[in-house]
């Protein structure tokens, strides 16, 4: 350990020097980039982060007392999952007031704290906006149901049966089952992309749209600095016919309906102009759906949106659509395609979210690495791939300390609504129980979602009481304060990248280059800002990995996750950022 300090101590004092003769050159052009593209941004699902009042779950003190790891961790922006009042069908993503805090969380004054307490430390708050649809506990949805002819008769998607009695359409919701539920008040059927209980919001009625953009600047007035958009690519409804059936259930995904349809960047621009143009926030749009091709419609000068969350890197596994009991295998040049054709598409007019992992994703050490890969390399691997690529990273919680996916027994130990509708696809598909878990285990959202471990202490430090959900078994070593403790750890890798991003511009204004696009082991690619340039290789096998003659020809090792060895060799599951002269 201590031999791994000195080395550090070693490497950062050069990188100082580094910077001190690079800083003017990088000043004209850096003084271009905004704040939050200069900045990390961190992710909290507020009911697993810290829970002062010992009732399980998280709250908004627990985030205010705990401001200062974020800060370590270089990040300048803290984006919060739904805090608003909600049944918790879906853990929020069901909003029934928008202009409120659930009090599971806390009060009102307790988020004007945080905002406050964060902004003392150069931190932003980003508010998770839920727009394509609410709770059906909503009182706007409460009196839309009542009647055909109600002030807010209009303001969800209501169709009438088909002639024998059946769904308005064959669509299959995404969390499976028919996307359509009947209401015997209305006698129809109302829409929902998600569960029954989040009916999709009608964006065609103007009065809709108006009530939406008064609650996003509601929370401008309070100071929030910027919006996650959720779902935003299901907002624009096509036209209401079946599609081609793709499962053994006879019903089409609603996904491959209605995202991303002609005439949703109308609504975006409207919303663009009502609510946050040329406001000092940043805005990024969860924009399943949209194809590489497709973002310089949705992000730069004439876009509708600072940055979106592209999934194609994510999804992978599931090209033949996301159930995840037809998920394919993958090879590394398609993950390095897809990051590359982001880049490109955002290069000269726009910016990416770069990220791993969110509370939708299982845990990327899982994700994006062989079975029996190493955990703790494997994390550092992502964050130094995470902390050089070009665009605003966005770190989840628990991802700087490496956790990896939970393995629970049984179906009624998740509490992720997603799973329960998977597991039973898989089932209806012909695969067993344990197949069916196998599935579970690995896409399951829960992997995300097992509160923070802060400790060795009861509960990993996260609640005196019963966690809503059980604390992953491996805190007594994965834990912020052994992590932080051991400079070794994963925690403080993420603490040198962000100190290396932080004093390198390259990595903030530099452009971005794949190298070795065909390497099926290692992901290689140059940042260039004038006559200054890195370039990082990650090695993604289990296996030695050698570089190109020639590769190495006037580079330098400025950081390595495995420090020593052969300079033209990756061992497996190591990272290396060079200093190409």
């Amino acid at each position: 350990m201590l031999s791994f300090a000195k080395k550090l101590i070693s490497v950062l004092a050069g990188m100082m020097v580094f910077v001190s003769a690079s800083a003017v050159l990088a000043a004209e052009s850096d003084a271009s980039l905004k704040w939050w593209q200069k900045t990390s941004v961190y992710q909290i699902y507020p009911k697993s982060f810290a829970d002062i009042n010992g009732d399980g779950i998280s709250d908004l003190q627990g985030i205010t007392e705990h401001l200062d790891h974020i800060k370590d961790l270089g990040c300048g922006a803290i984006w919060i999952t739904p805090v608003y009042p909600s049944p918790m069908v879906d853990n929020g993503y069901d909003i029934a007031d928008y202009k409120g805090i659930d009090p599971s969380y806390g009060t009102m004054k307790d988020f004007d704290k945080l905002v406050a307490e964060a902004g003392k430390r150069n931190i932003r708050i980003v508010m998770d906006l839920v727009f394509n649809h609410s709770s059906d506990q909503h009182a706007w949805f409460r009196e839309s149901k009542q009647s055909r002819t109600n002030p807010k008769a209009d303001w969800y998607i209501w169709r009438d049966a088909k002639p024998d009695g059946s769904a308005p359409t064959n669509w299959r919701g995404i969390f499976g089952g028919s996307a359509w539920t009947w209401c015997e008040e209305r006698q129809q059927y109302y829409l929902h992309t998600f569960a029954s209980q989040q009916p999709d919001l009608n964006w065609e009625n103007p009065e809709v749209r108006k009530a939406l953009y008064d609650a996003a600047l509601f929370w401008l007035n309070k100071g929030v600095g910027g919006f996650r958009i959720d779902a935003i690519t299901y907002i624009k409804k096509p036209e209401f016919r079946d599609g081609k059936p793709d499962g053994e259930d006879g019903m089409s995904s609603i996904h491959f309906m209605t995202a991303n349809t002609p005439g949703i960047l109308d609504f975006l621009h409207e919303f663009k102009r009502e609510v946050y143009e040329g406001k000092d926030i940043f805005t990024v749009g969860e924009a399943n759906g949209v194809a590489p091709e497709d973002l310089p419609k949705w992000v730069g000068s004439q876009g509708v949106f600072d940055m979106v969350f592209e999934f194609s890197h994510m999804n992978l596994a599931l090209k033949n659509g996301e159930i995840w009991c037809r998920y394919t295998k993958w090879k590394l040049p398609e993950l390095k395609n897809a990051l590359t054709a982001s880049q490109k598409m955002t290069a000269n007019n726009g910016w990416c979210p770069v990220f791993f992992e969110n509370h939708d994703q299982p845990r990327c050490v899982n994700h994006f690495f062989p079975q029996g890969a190493d955990t703790r390399k494997a994390a550092k691997v992502i964050a130094t791939v995470l902390l050089t690529l070009r665009g605003t990273p966005f770190i989840y919680e628990g991802q700087e300390l490496g956790y990896t996916n939970v393995a629970w027994p049984s179906i009624d130990n998740y509490n992720d609504i997603s799973s329960h509708g998977q597991y039973k696809i898989a089932l209806e598909e012909g695969f067993t129980p344990e197949q069916a878990m196998k599935f579970v285990h690995y896409f399951s959202r829960d992997n995300a979602r097992t509160p923070m471990q802060w400790n060795t202490g009861l509960n990993a430090g996260f609640s005196s009481g019963k966690p809503w959900l059980p604390v992953h078994d491996d805190y007594l070593a994965v834990n912020t304060l052994t992590e932080s403790e051991d400079p070794g750890s994963v925690l403080s890798w993420y603490k040198t990248m962000a100190e290396f991003r932080r004093s390198h511009k390259e990595l903030t204004e530099g452009s971005y280059e794949e190298l070795l696009p065909e390497d099926e082991q290692v992901f290689a690619f140059a940042r260039t800002s004038g006559k200054r340039r890195l370039v990082t290789v990650a090695n993604f096998s289990l296996r030695e990995a050698k570089l190109p003659d020639g590769f190495m020809k006037g580079k330098s090792i400025l950081m390595s996750s495995e420090p020593g060895g052969d300079a033209t060799v990756l061992r497996p599951l190591e990272a290396r950022v060079y200093r190409d002269k």
